[in-house]
């Protein structure tokens, strides 16, 4: 045993020494393994990353939270056509009020109105200040307590201010700072336009997380009491196409504490289905959408593009073992009298084997190693400089180094089982 593991020891360090000799053309072959092993570990850093602040900006949301919609993610994602979904009824504030009335498993229902649908956009003014185009939504005292979206200033509107119309506003986290806190104002108990309409400000909410980073206009936007956003902007039917109308609403429930989504689901789908007059066998005409149905749209996704990555990468490895294998078939040329002088004297064609499989594996590890630190200097530069999430996973480090050792063997094989067959004799005649 104890000859063995001497024996394994001298041939590792036999095929580390020729690495180690022939370095300009070590470094030459392992080129396409580094290139691949840096996409693969770069990109996964960076896919991995965006994964974790989408699953964040989702859960803002609120875990429990179920939504229903004229249509949305959970049609798309199942093929439904276009065309068919615009044949859907128009969700309305008395299916609301229904669910509120009828359902037993739910707790809360907030009215959305300027959601699920086109929005409505409008500017909002304070004195010589105004934003952009921003997103106006009506909601219900609900919203605050369905949502995990805290306030850093004020509160939320309560049920009176909705029940008798209150002109009052809570302002997203971007028009806060356009209008107010890059100026150092304090914004509760001011007034602000909003369209033609002057609201006081009670709340301001904190910033909404955002998938990978960016500012994808997630805190531009402003909610005000749905009964306000009636009277001030109405509840006309949006033309989206001809003869196609949409009503922007959305219904968000918050179901009864230990109740199951589930069960809330089939709760909910049984009021609608019975307002709307579904017989037995027909389909919903109406989306019940979750979280849960948000992320496994992404997983979907996600799976997807890190397959095309694996993919793609596996080429510039393919290329990387080429080169191997015939970097190899050389160096088993240059060395035939070697082979025949080491096989004179005793050596099995299982250590010769070994010794140039070795070599190979060692050739693409170092490659792998290289391309690991490559591929995560990448992804911590991309931070640095854009500011983009990533997420450095050891089993990333653990697939690169893997690839690249197997990529070694496995195209280092040819050349390996050639070597270990040349016969002694004529070994030693090769000039």
């Amino acid at each position: 045993m104890m000859f063995r593991v001497t024996l394994i020891r001298e041939v590792v360090l036999m095929a580390v020494d020729t690495v180690r000799t022939n370095r300009l053309r070590s470094a030459l072959t392992v080129v396409g393994v580094v290139i691949g092993i840096t996409s693969i570990v770069g990109m996964t850093a960076m896919i991995r990353g965006f994964d974790q602040s989408l699953r964040n900006m989702i859960r803002s949301v609120g875990p429990n939270v179920i939504f229903v919609q004229r249509f949305g993610v959970t049609s798309f994602s199942s093929g439904a056509e276009f065309r068919e979904l615009l044949k859907r009824p128009n969700l309305t504030i008395s299916d609301a009020k229904a669910l509120e009335r009828q359902s037993e498993t739910i707790q809360l229902v907030d009215i959305q109105l300027g959601a699920g649908g086109p929005p409505t956009r409008q500017r909002v003014f304070y004195r010589d200040q105004k934003t952009r185009p921003l997103i106006v939504f009506g909601t219900s005292e609900n919203f605050a307590e369905g949502t995990n979206l805290p306030t850093i200033a004020g509160r939320f509107f309560n049920g009176t201010e909705v029940q008798f119309r209150k002109n009052v506003v809570v302002l997203g986290n971007a028009p806060y700072h356009l209008l107010f806190g890059d100026r150092g104002v304090e914004p509760i108990g001011k007034m602000v336009r909003v369209g033609i309409q002057r609201f006081e400000v009670v709340g301001v909410f904190d910033k909404r997380p955002a998938a990978g980073g960016f500012n994808l206009g997630q805190d531009d936007f402003v909610a005000i009491p749905y009964t306000a956003y009636q009277r001030t902007f109405g509840l006309n039917p949006v033309r989206v196409a001809r003869n196609v109308t949409f009503l922007p609403i959305q219904i968000a429930l918050l179901p009864r504490d230990g109740v199951k989504t589930d069960d809330a689901i089939r709760d909910v789908e049984r009021v609608m289905r019975i307002r709307h007059g579904l017989r037995l066998d027909d389909p919903n005409d109406f989306d019940v959408v979750t979280q849960d149905a948000f992320l496994h749209l992404w997983d979907r996704i996600s799976e997807g593009t890190f397959f095309a990555l694996i993919t793609i990468s596996s080429i510039a490895l393919m290329v990387g073992g080429i080169g191997v294998m015939a970097i190899m078939s050389i160096s088993v040329t240059e060395r035939t009298r070697e082979i025949g002088v080491r096989k004179a004297l005793g050596a099995r064609r299982s250590e010769i084997l070994f010794q140039f499989l070795m070599e190979a594996a060692l050739l693409t590890s170092f490659g792998g190693v290289l391309g690991i630190a490559l591929g995560s200097a990448l992804g911590l530069a991309v931070h640095v400089v854009a500011g983009f999430p990533i997420s450095l996973p050891w089993w990333s480090f653990a697939i690169g180094l893997g690839f690249s050792a197997a990529v070694g063997i496995f195209f280092g094989m040819y050349p390996a089982v050639r070597a270990s067959r040349l016969d002694p004799i004529e070994a030693l005649r090769y000039e």
